[in-house]
């Protein structure tokens, strides 16, 4: 099978960052799905594990925690799907990536594809949507509905991948003022069209941003970049005993600074369910069908911002140095092969 892998790590301006590669197809194991990848998308993940990942024993390394496609066969304990359906997800770090014209990948963190989205616009939505889920409602402990009315959310980095679809899940299914941050007009009206009440420069210091348009302190945030950066800012800005929550990898933190607002902190890692596998597993499973029924009824959207055509190295290398810059809008997509 056709497939995008590397042998050791290198920076993605070298030929041979990411190359195309013919593999064995793989085999499902009892509680796996056998997939025909139709769509993709890229995440920072994808750069960070090509950075600093270097493949055992010599063998090709294969990437991509995002898939849209069709189940081609299922292992002897399959019970949620059969071959035929189309379905969508982010895989496990653990196991091979699906940046390949077959994939495995276990039932319980798979969901049913939304009926109304096409592959690569379905590919753009499982890590994403997973890690915003898990950080609002399970992390920060956001309630859905009324009973969050009278809080509010600060997404740093609300143009990203995670940043909108969690400014689409703050906004669309609680209560809570959601306010996002992006440095250029571009980004800010992105962020604006995604459903944020408002929107401040992250580039400037953000208590200040808050102030300026007369907002007081927030009662959670969700850092999605550059987290020690921000720190003394997101300290500053929380309320007392306040939440803040963040998905990157700082190189270091200065907890101390949340003691004296008694301040609590969280970290979201949406593989720690697949890697460990914990018994609520399956709850990724639930939460992706979730999320395809709330596209399917219009309440949340595709987060797409560009698409790089088919499934190559060429195109990966692109999209990998697009994140790389940090200038992304939204993903980046890439469908067939």
């Amino acid at each position: 099978m056709k497939a995008i892998a590397y042998y050791q790590c290198l920076p993605i301006t070298d030929a041979s960052a990411l190359q195309d590669v013919d593999l064995p197809a793989p085999q499902p194991g009892p509680r796996d799905l056998l997939v025909e990848v139709k769509a993709i998308s890229v995440n920072p993940v994808d750069t960070k594990v090509r950075q600093n990942a270097a493949p055992e024993n010599g063998a090709p390394k294969v990437l991509g925690w995002d898939v849209a496609g069709v189940v081609q066969a299922v292992g002897a304990q399959v019970s949620l799907f059969k071959p035929g359906d189309r379905v969508y997800y982010a895989g496990s770090i653990a196991r091979a990536g699906g940046n390949s014209e077959l994939h495995v990948v276990d039932e319980r963190i798979v969901g049913r594809m939304p009926a109304s989205l096409g592959f690569a616009d379905a590919a753009a939505l499982p890590l994403t949507a997973i890690t915003a889920w898990e950080l609002l409602f399970e992390r920060l402990q956001v309630a859905e509905g009324r009973a969050s009315e009278g809080q509010s959310l600060l997404i740093v980095g609300a143009a990203g991948g995670v940043g909108s679809i969690l400014t689409q899940l703050a906004r669309r299914l609680t209560g809570v003022t959601v306010i996002g941050t992006a440095s250029r007009p571009d980004t800010q009206q992105w962020v604006r069209d995604l459903g944020a009440h408002h929107v401040i420069d992250h580039s400037q210091p953000l208590s200040t941003e808050l102030k300026r348009l007369g907002l007081g302190p927030v009662t959670h945030v969700a850092s999605l970049t550059q987290t020690d950066q921000h720190l003394a800012e997101l300290v500053e800005a929380l309320v007392p005993q306040g939440r803040l929550a963040l998905i990157d990898d700082p190189k270091s933190l200065d907890v101390s600074l949340l003691k004296r607002k008694s301040l609590s902190l969280h970290w979201e890692f949406m593989y720690t369910r697949s890697l460990f596998e914990t018994p609520d597993m399956i709850e990724q499973h639930h939460l992706l069908d979730r999320v395809a029924d709330l596209v399917d009824a219009g309440t949340l959207r595709t987060t797409v911002g560009e698409h790089f055509g088919r499934i190559d190295a060429a195109n990966l290398k692109r999209a990998h140095a697009l994140l790389e810059s940090g200038k992304a809008r939204g993903k980046i997509v890439l469908e067939g092969f």
